[in-house]
């Protein structure tokens, strides 16, 4: 089947790769033809297409072309669904078609394992009710919420963050500015100017750190943990660090002959600085300091 795929002096792949613009990788592992892409669409439409050739066994380019005209469409029409559907799970009405055609993509896009267009779905009734606590606009939280990642759905094939692409692109199609705002600064690249926007940041945050909302392979979980541990091991006065939490928080130990409480304080800020700066990892890490004092006498 692998030298089906190939095809002879490799034109069955070549043709595959070109009209899908996914790369094919077939190597010795039994059973399994890895598809690679930056697109997320893209990389459905080939996998829909290779299952659908391999159970056919007719390949060869005529055939792949038609194939994939096919799942196009299919996939097109997958998109404009999911999007409606997201949009009616989250209870947000009056979004132009190409908005919730875009956020339909999302439902190919995943984050730490995360699946995107449930992540905005999630992130929508939560602001909702955030907002309903504190007296927001529920509506506008609502929005501001479940749009917050569309830029997601573009910022592989466009310069620019997906916090920026996004804004522009709701701005474009008439969505309201404050829920513009809310996209353009979930990540504080621009000021918040409305409570709408603070509550669209801290509904991300909840829905991204929430125990199972994500996942890592083991070997880079191991590896965030270690390097947490050392980093905060790298600075003077500290005896013993652990990672706790799954690496959500690090305790450090201190020496309390070299630091003091006021330097205790001074150090968490420190770590947190510099794990910010040097790491990257999903939701938050706290930094807790502690630092404890003995004092031993023995009765004789």
């Amino acid at each position: 089947m692998k030298g089906r795929i190939i095809g002879r002096e490799g034109r069955n792949i070549r043709a595959f790769e070109a009209a899908t613009g996914v790369t094919v990788l077939i190597d010795d592992t039994p059973g399994a033809v890895v598809l690679s892409g930056f697109d997320p669409v893209r990389r459905e439409i080939a996998r829909e297409a290779m299952e659908r050739l391999i159970l056919d066994g007719r390949i060869h380019p005529a055939h792949i072309e038609k194939i994939l005209e096919e799942e196009a469409k299919a996939i097109e029409k997958i998109i404009n669904e999911a999007g409606e559907q997201a949009a009616f799970d989250a209870g947000i009405a009056g979004l132009h078609p190409e908005v919730l055609r875009m956020m339909g993509r999302l439902k190919f896009r995943t984050s730490y394992g995360q699946n995107q267009l449930a992540h905005a779905v999630e992130v929508s009734k939560l602001s909702g009710i955030l907002a309903a606590e504190i007296g927001a606009r529920t509506e506008l939280s609502k929005a501001g919420g479940f749009l917050h990642d569309i830029g997601k759905a573009m910022d592989h094939n466009q310069e620019g963050t997906h916090a920026k692409l996004g804004a522009e692109y709701c701005r474009r199609y008439g969505v309201n500015s404050i829920v513009v705002n809310a996209i353009e600064s979930h990540h504080h690249e621009v000021d918040q100017l409305t409570i709408e926007a603070v509550i669209a940041e801290a509904a991300d945050a909840i829905s991204g750190a929430r125990p199972g909302a994500r996942r890592e392979d083991l070997e880079a979980y191991i590896k965030r943990i270690r390097t947490l541990e050392e980093l905060s091991q790298s600075f003077e006065g500290v005896q013993q660090a652990f990672a706790i939490q799954a690496g959500r928080e690090v305790r450090v130990i201190v020496k309390p002959e070299n630091i003091d409480d006021l330097a205790s304080a001074r150090l968490a800020r420190d770590i947190a600085k510099k794990i910010e700066e040097t790491m990257q990892y999903p939701g938050q890490i706290k930094v807790t300091v502690i630092r404890e004092t003995r004092a031993t006498e023995f009765a004789k």
